[in-house]
């Protein structure tokens, strides 16, 4: 699956946060815990240069906790600092403020030998659509700023927004890549929800996410829908989609049992999964 999905406002605003970057002391990145690689945009590393950089690994309560420790370690050893948290219930955004005052240390000591006391740090918040970007700029300013919603592209402009922990954020609107190429990250972001569900066949994306929980989650995935052994080894994925339609109560209505599978996984009818692994290389 090669997605265009680019509209005009993303274009703008890759323009308009690379103008403002020089605005700003760090870049946050809000990912999706559960696709911290497929839900980063590619052309971040050339839009924030050589500003000081946070991940931050969101919607921890629906990702594989022991896969996002792994990820954490990842990014620590290629030089990113990154943090956990789970902004819809308001945990774990406590760490961001520390995070970002230990990255930007010798800054505000520096600005402080000066005589620049309580020096006000600036941050620019950045990703791709639905990784609950506006939720964490809510929770931080403590009302409800920016505007939220369960569809990609829902942020439009950017705004400065001040906090109460001596931070001011601006908001930017979430950007994906003009095209994504790796079909593997096209389906990870359809079954995410970054990617409008309008614009991708959901036989295909059910079929991926099947195959992916046969490897990393058999025993879920066999729980989930009481399928025996026989249902998985004996099958090919498109077959145990056929199946599960039919166990559905579903017949031949392959999409709907797709649909329905998406669902499940979104809500974790399926467990906690993480769609990437440390070390897992996407061919082209």
């Amino acid at each position: 699956m090669v997605l265009q999905w680019y509209p005009g406002h993303m274009n703008k605003a890759k323009n308009q946060v690379q103008d403002r970057l020089k605005l700003v002391d760090i870049v946050l990145e809000i990912v999706d815990a559960r696709l911290p690689f497929s839900s980063r945009n590619p052309v971040l590393e050339q839009i924030i240069d050589q500003k000081k950089h946070i991940i931050i690994l969101n919607k921890s309560d629906l990702a594989d906790p022991k896969v996002t420790a792994d990820w954490k370690l990842n990014f620590e050893q290629e030089g990113t600092k990154s943090i956990e948290l789970d902004a819809k219930h308001n945990k774990g955004l406590g760490k961001i403020k520390t995070l970002i005052r230990s990255e930007l240390s010798e800054k505000i000591e520096r600005y402080e030998r000066n005589g620049v006391k309580n020096y006000q740090i600036k941050a620019m918040c950045i990703g791709i659509p639905n990784v609950g970007k506006s939720t964490i700029l809510n929770r931080l300013v403590g009302k409800n700023v920016a505007v939220t919603g369960n569809k990609p592209g829902v942020t439009k402009n950017q705004n400065w927004l001040k906090t109460n922990i001596g931070i001011d954020l601006l908001d930017t609107p979430g950007i994906l890549w003009p095209k994504i190429d790796d079909p593997k990250v096209g389906m990870k972001l359809a079954l995410s929800g970054a990617i409008k569900d309008k614009i991708y066949e959901p036989d295909d994306v059910a079929i991926y996410a099947l195959n992916f929980m046969e490897t990393h989650y058999m025993d879920q995935l066999q729980e989930t829908y009481k399928l025996d052994k026989s249902d998985i080894f004996n099958h090919t994925t498109p077959e145990l989609l056929m199946t599960l339609s039919q166990k559905f109560g579903y017949n031949d209505d392959y999409d709907r049992a797709a649909r329905r599978i998406i669902d499940d996984i979104r809500k974790l009818k399926l467990g906690r999964v993480t769609f990437d692994v440390p070390g897992e290389f996407y061919e082209e």
